[in-house]
């Protein structure tokens, strides 16, 4: 082992054995996380939040809360679950060429585009985006559960509303 390997095992051994001479014992299930009760218990933690929302149709459309960020569900999805690649609700109301005539947020371009194959798929939907709800959540009417300052800088205005990520997912690398 070389000189630097051997410093960093004997930083890491300090700070463990520092550790547990100052009596730090860990953290009881209740504090892991931001729920902050049991996590073997799911009876207390389950809250009575409003995930439905207005119909599709009926509500606003929703501020991105940084640019290029999948946009959030302003409206009711519950009778378009579960997803799949057969059934997609998402589909009949967000796809490009229906999008306008719904007054829907057409899905953009990136949809379209397969990554890991690096090819266009010339208006296919990719097969790894079928599943809208992985990225896209609905709103609900809950308090934040912790303090949040960050603000968005949106580079153009119709960012808050529209992505561009196909046009930008490779700015800045060379």
């Amino acid at each position: 082992m070389n000189l630097k390997k051997i410093s960093l095992v004997a930083v890491v051994v300090a700070v463990f054995v520092f550790l547990g001479c100052n009596g730090v014992s860990g953290f009881s299930d209740n504090e892991l996380g931001l729920r902050k009760s049991s996590l073997f218990s799911e009876d207390s933690s389950i809250a009575a939040y409003n995930y439905g929302g207005k119909e599709a149709g009926e509500s606003q459309l929703i501020e991105r809360a940084y640019e290029n960020a999948p946009p959030m569900v302003p409206h009711n999805i519950s009778d378009m679950l579960p997803i799949t690649r057969d059934e997609n609700a998402c589909l009949s109301c967000h796809l490009p060429d229906m999008a306008e005539a719904m007054g829907a947020t057409p899905m953009p371009k990136s949809h379209f585009y397969s990554f890991r194959k690096n090819i266009d798929l010339k208006g296919e939907l990719d097969e790894n985006r079928f599943n809208c709800v992985i990225c896209h959540t609905t709103q609900v009417d809950a308090p934040p559960l912790v303090g949040n300052k960050f603000k968005a800088d949106f580079r153009k205005e119709d960012s808050q509303n529209k992505s561009n990520l196909i046009d930008v997912i490779n700015e800045g690398v060379k």
